[in-house]
């Protein structure tokens, strides 16, 4: 008999591992809590090393509010050649509401830091996308609510919810090197 793929909230809640439960519980109400803080953090810097694999980068920022830049570390999409970030998180989560507000404009960082402009993908587009996500990103898994394996008409249903940038790139930013 072939397990069916999870599509509900409900069913996640009945078959999540205790590690689904964790990442939803350290990003309760759309934000990390300290715990997920500090280990963004540290995923931070080890993407910007350009340490991790190469689908795992630091994004960089402007924020709307208070104009200084904010990174984070997040997980590259490939679908079809194209990067894309995805939003694990849904709608409302500061990072796409700075990148809407910076005209998509970023930065991305993994060893050397390129500069890119982020387009939001079309929700009649997204599905191959955030599947292609799901598949990459296992840390993500807990807060979309669609198996990893589930057919695409799986993902147009949730295709709302989710912001989806494609990544084009500009050119490579050098870093500033101070010397006294």
């Amino acid at each position: 008999m072939q397990k069916s793929p999870i599509t509900h909230n409900e069913d996640i809640t009945k078959k999540d591992s205790l590690f689904a439960r964790l990442k939803r519980w350290m990003y309760r109400g759309q934000s990390p809590n300290w715990i997920a803080r500090v280990m963004n953090g540290a995923w931070r810097t080890v993407a910007s090393l350009g340490i991790t694999p190469n689908y795992m980068e630091t994004l960089e920022v402007v924020e709307r509010k208070s104009g200084r830049i904010i990174s984070f570390p997040v997980v590259i999409a490939l679908v079809d050649g194209q990067r894309y970030l995805v939003s694990m998180l849904g709608e409302d989560v500061q990072w796409v509401h700075n990148v809407r507000a910076a005209g998509g404009s970023a930065v991305l960082h993994s060893g050397t830091r390129e500069g890119v402009q982020l387009e939001e993908v079309p929700v009649d587009q997204r599905a191959p996308i955030l599947k292609a996500y799901v598949q990459r990103a296992p840390g993500a898994r807990p807060h979309i609510p669609v198996d990893k394996e589930a057919p695409i008409v799986e993902f147009e249903r949730i295709a709302t919810e989710f912001p989806v940038f494609r990544v084009s790139s500009i050119k490579v930013v050098q870093p500033i090197i101070v010397t006294n």
